[in-house]
């Protein structure tokens, strides 16, 4: 995964790696397509890996 600036300090996206095509495509957030805050993108990317399984 890769950041992406969306032109502004407050919009942020991130592409994903694909190996086929050697090239990152941008990836759709679930709250508003490929930008949103730097909240919301971080919640997408890194919540899977940092939330308890358990809840």
């Amino acid at each position: 995964m890769r950041p992406r600036h969306g032109g502004t300090a407050s919009t942020w996206g991130f592409g994903l790696y694909l190996a086929s095509t050697d090239e990152y495509q941008d990836a759709i957030l679930p709250t508003s397509g490929i930008a949103s805050t730097p909240e919301d993108t971080l919640d997408c990317t890194c919540g899977p890996y940092l939330t308890d399984p358990g809840t």
